[in-house]
């Protein structure tokens, strides 16, 4: 453990010091796109001041996503057993475990902490290495943590809405959190030697995009607001622990929906 945190301590200090920058800024620009706009313009929406390029980036994600990926997930759905799928699915989440423990001790969640080891206990020992999620069947469901919701629990703002390439839907605090999660903090992942690391990785994508699809037959009117909205809803929900203390983006019922993967 010693040489896991002397190996990740320069690339932790990198991405402190980008968190300490990157979030002042970003809220500093979401302050001032909340003044009042000059006479004639078009107001800007506070918590998506950037839209313009983040539509731009939106269609080219589509575009990739159509052409490349989508298409793989489509035939890993149609050849891969439903049991087999399944349990490559329990699997990626059983390493997911280890963040959950680590940001539920960041946040001082106890019971959370509690529930990710013996999630983890159960699910490898009696789940097959974690094929099968025996966990939830002995009453232990999953509670999802990372380091954006350890951010947003000591009061880091979240920040301007952002669509990043390749990656998808985000905020300052969400991708703060996900560059902490990946380089900074021990992950599961760390035993993993490369190459076979990227071939689980690219595994675990078209396995999570294949279980996306059936949520495809949610969306409705404009794509890219639906999809800012739902994921700006989740990540709130994740937050506050199940509590939508704001919806500032609803328009509509169908907005209102949640897609549970975003």
């Amino acid at each position: 453990m010693k040489q896991l945190f002397t190996r990740r301590r320069p690339t932790a200090i990198v991405i402190l010091l980008a968190l300490a920058v990157f979030f002042p800024v970003s809220q500093a620009a979401a302050q001032t796109m909340q003044e009042p706009a000059p006479a004639g313009s078009v107001p800007v929406d506070p918590k998506d001041p950037y839209e313009s390029w983040n539509r731009k980036v939106f269609t080219f994600n589509d575009t990739i996503d159509r052409w490349v990926l989508k298409p793989v997930a489509q035939a890993y759905r149609t050849f891969t057993p439903q049991l087999i799928d399944r349990g490559i699915t329990n699997f990626f989440n059983n390493l997911t475990e280890l963040r959950n423990f680590t940001n539920s001790v960041l946040q001082l969640k106890g019971e959370s902490a509690v529930v990710a080891v013996g999630r983890f206990t159960y699910n490898t020992t009696f789940g097959l290495g974690g094929l099968i999620d025996v966990a939830t069947a002995f009453d232990l469901p999953e509670r999802p943590e990372d380091f954006g919701q350890t951010l947003g629990y000591w009061g880091t703002k979240s920040g301007p809405y952002l669509m990043l390439p390749f990656l998808g839907p985000s905020t300052p605090r969400h991708f703060g959190g996900f560059l902490t999660d990946g380089f900074a903090l021990p992950s599961a992942w760390d035993a993993v030697e490369s190459p076979d690391v990227y071939f689980a990785r690219a595994v675990q994508i078209v396995d999570k995009r294949a279980d996306l699809i059936p949520a495809e037959s949610f969306i409705s009117g404009d794509s890219y607001t639906f999809v800012r909205n739902a994921f700006l809803q989740r990540r709130e929900f994740m937050i506050n622990d199940g509590k939508v203390i704001n919806d500032p983006f609803a328009s509509g019922d169908d907005e209102n929906l949640m897609l549970d993967d975003f």
